[in-house]
């Protein structure tokens, strides 16, 4: 079955791709890289019960996802999706149409993206569905976007809006790449990074990653109309705003940039996208919030963290 499965899906694939001089079908892939920038490469598994829940969710958005938060880690260094490899562990039961139906969601994605698949692997356990992906890039002539570039007085700057992505977001947005090098190309960016954990947790890191610590004005953070809704249907979960920060899987750019450039971004409406300054980096370490009254209040970062017994 495993082989029908390959013959079919090379039969899927274009016959030529471009860089890719082998794929599917052999040992490993083999991409031409001659004159292409730096290699980038990421990787990201998800599985049922954590990122999805299979028999509540359609197979194609969990394929479309798997490739989605690959291509966002890509967005956030500002490196061009190449190509892929996918691995995926599936229940030994109706197998086979689950591959497909994951392929289906993941194969329209790699399309606009001009995103080869190079490959991959498929098993059958007495599991649930394990599915990930790594993705391949490559740096343009501006080099990689880091966490680790932020000064102190640069602005924080936000792609997007936030919070409530479980009510749908989280299998359907589409990655920052475009606009990425978009900005890469631009404006002068310092630093970076994409959205997945959480705006305040992930913010943190950026801030960890630069020796710095950040301000965020809460009046400025951009609430997505489904922080609002998640919270009407849980109040115990917290407030639309708090929703905001710490939700995680919103996959919005995370910026540091000077203060005038961030203020140029700001009126630039070829990006095609809502951009928002929330606040500036500060070389104190730690994260401050500042209320609509200019009252200032630690702020402890919040958000998604994988857990692991000792």
């Amino acid at each position: 079955m495993e082989l029908e499965f390959i013959r079919r899906l090379r039969e899927r694939l274009p016959s030529r791709q471009g860089a890719l001089l082998v794929g599917p079908g052999d040992d490993a892939a083999v991409l031409a890289w001659r004159n292409a920038g730096d290699c980038v490469v990421t990787t990201d598994m998800l599985t049922d019960g954590v990122d999805f829940r299979l028999e509540e969710a359609d197979a194609r958005r969990i394929g479309r996802k798997a490739l989605a938060v690959n291509l966002s880690d890509l967005a956030a260094m500002a490196a061009v999706p190449v190509a892929v490899v996918v691995s995926l562990a599936l229940p030994r039961t109706a197998g086979l149409a689950l591959a497909w139906e994951l392929y289906e969601g993941l194969l329209p994605l790699a399309e606009e993206f001009d995103t080869l698949v190079a490959g991959g692997d498929t098993n059958a356990w007495d599991g649930g569905l394990v599915i990930n992906v790594t993705a391949i890039g490559r740096t343009t002539d501006r080099g990689p976007l880091l966490r680790s570039g932020a000064r102190a007085g640069d602005a924080i700057v936000v792609t997007g809006d936030f919070g409530g992505s479980i009510l749908g977001k989280h299998f359907d947005f589409t990655p920052r790449v475009r606009e990425a090098l978009y900005l890469r190309a631009n404006y002068e960016v310092h630093a970076a990074m994409d959205v997945s954990d959480g705006l305040s947790l992930d913010l943190s890191r950026l801030c960890e990653e630069s020796r710095c610590g950040a301000e965020l004005d809460l009046a400025a953070i951009p609430i997505g109309p489904a922080a609002h809704e998640a919270a009407g249907r849980d109040p115990t979960a917290g407030t639309p705003l708090e929703r905001a920060l710490g939700d995680g899987e919103d996959f919005e750019l995370l910026l540091a940039m000077p203060a005038d450039e961030a203020r140029r971004l700001a009126t630039d409406t070829t990006l095609g996208v809502r951009v928002t300054i929330i606040g500036r980096f500060v070389a104190l370490p730690g994260l401050v919030a500042i209320d609509a009254d200019g009252v200032r209040r630690s702020l402890t970062p919040r958000g998604y963290e994988h857990r692991f017994g000792a």
